[in-house]
């Protein structure tokens, strides 16, 4: 099935903590990357999730935030992902920012030209990704 969302990962979930309304699914990626994501407890049990199950994440490019430099802030995102730019991408107002994690996976994010100037981002520089657990969908093969 086609899908508009520019990333998508096909994993493993590695852990579930289950509450009465959300579950929160931690999803471990081939490389070992991780990815977590809140679902409600009722789509997790109408996905059949458990662990070892095969699992995809899928995020919108324009939900990721990037952040470069040193952490001197603390972010309420639970997906904050360390990497390095591989590809920027120029359109007519915005740039797809091209993240690669340690274990491989690539993470596409869409920002402004402004704030990929700002950022100094450019193929080689280090960068996090951030994007909340509520933005991640997933989905299970049938």
């Amino acid at each position: 099935m086609p899908i508009s969302a520019r990333n998508r990962f096909d994993g493993i979930v590695t852990a579930l903590g289950r509450g009465p309304i959300n579950t929160e699914v931690e999803l471990t990626l081939p490389g070992g990357d991780k990815l977590v994501a809140i679902i409600t407890s009722q789509s997790a049990d109408a996905l059949g999730l458990a662990l070892g199950t095969p699992a995809s994440a899928y995020i919108k490019a324009s939900w990721v935030m990037l952040l470069a430099g040193q952490d001197e802030v603390r972010f309420s995102a639970r997906n904050q992902l360390r990497g390095q730019v591989v590809q920027l991408d120029k359109g007519a107002v915005n740039s797809d920012v091209v993240v690669e994690l340690p274990g491989g996976s690539r993470i596409h994010a869409v920002i402004t030209h402004e704030a990929a100037l700002e950022l100094g981002l450019k193929p080689g520089a280090a960068a996090t990704v951030l994007f909340k657990a509520s933005h991640v969908i997933l989905g299970v093969p049938t």
